[in-house]
Formats: structure tokens, sequence, C-alpha cells
């Protein structure tokens, strides 16, 4: 099935960003990082005034990903970033996944990328989720460098940081 992806520009579509986000970290977080970290990152980076301010200020984009029959399937956030594309946020919900929906998504930010001469994706993930790390590296993407950020309040981002060079049209 064939995918869209509208880009979020309302307080409306902000806010069903924020609610996807709350269901997917507690859903599929929990088993990488606790709870009281889950709880503490969807607020400070993904609730309506952050996503807000990521958008208003930092220059990020975001999307909502529906699937044909009009179902909102996930987001995805992203910002250029030195002639690369940050794909910052990336996420599917559970009934969703497996269903070629990366693949579709990723395809759509390669175009992205090319309209903008833009020549990589880059993004961290955390290093315990080799699910997705898999995914990644199925659709070439190449570990660059390992990451461990402190994001404050005690906790840390345990992240590889992965790449795809891309191809020019």
């Amino acid at each position: 099935m064939s995918l869209m992806f509208s880009r979020v520009h309302t307080a409306e579509e902000t806010a069903e960003v924020a609610l996807l986000a709350a269901e997917i970290w507690r859903e599929y977080y929990i088993t990488l990082i606790t709870s009281q970290q889950i709880e503490y990152m969807l607020d400070k980076y993904q609730s309506v005034p952050a996503i807000t301010q990521q958008i208003h200020e930092q220059g990020y984009e975001y999307y909502l990903i529906h699937s044909g029959e009009g179902s909102t399937v996930g987001y995805m956030s992203a910002r250029q970033d030195e002639g690369k594309l940050f794909l910052s946020k990336f996420y599917i919900g559970k009934e969703y996944r497996g269903r070629s929906y990366a693949s579709q998504a990723l395809a759509f930010l390669e175009k992205l990328c090319q309209d903008r001469n833009l020549t990589h994706i880059w993004l961290t993930v955390n290093r315990d989720n080799e699910s997705s790390i898999a995914v990644y590296q199925k659709k070439g993407f190449r570990m660059i460098r390992e990451q461990i950020a402190d994001i404050g309040n005690g906790f840390v981002m345990d992240d590889f940081i992965l790449e795809k060079e891309i191809p020019v049209p």
C-alpha cells in the first residue's frame, strides 16, 4: 500500500504527533530505557511545546505518515544540517510495522534530499535498538561513530550515529 506524507503545519497536527509519540514511545522503548526516561524524553522532545519550538525555532520539518486508507501510521521529523539531512525522529505504530512502510518513508526522504541537493541522511539510534539498526543497515546506512549524550535529569542517550550517502539523480 502506498503511503502519503503530509507536512505538519497546524496546532491540531502537532497535537496528533505528540499523541502518536506518547503511544509509540511507551509501547516500544520500555524494553530499551526506563519508564522514567521515556516520560522525561516525551516531555522534553515530543510534547506539543517541544515540537512547536522545533518547527518554529530550530528548522525541523515534521511529517505525518498516512496509509492509502487514510489512517495515520506514524511520523518523522528531519532538518537540513550542513548539506545533509538529519533524521531526528522516525516512528511507525506497532500495528503498522512490518508492512514495508519504513522503506517507503526512507524513499520519500531520499527524494527530498535529491530535490534539495543534500548528500547524506544521518541519524542517531539507541545502541540496543537492534531491530531498528538492522532495518537501517538493510537500507544502506552504515555506522559512523558512537555517541553518549547527557540529556539532563540524570539521563543519557547512548547511541550509534548512522549515515547513508544519497546518490545524485
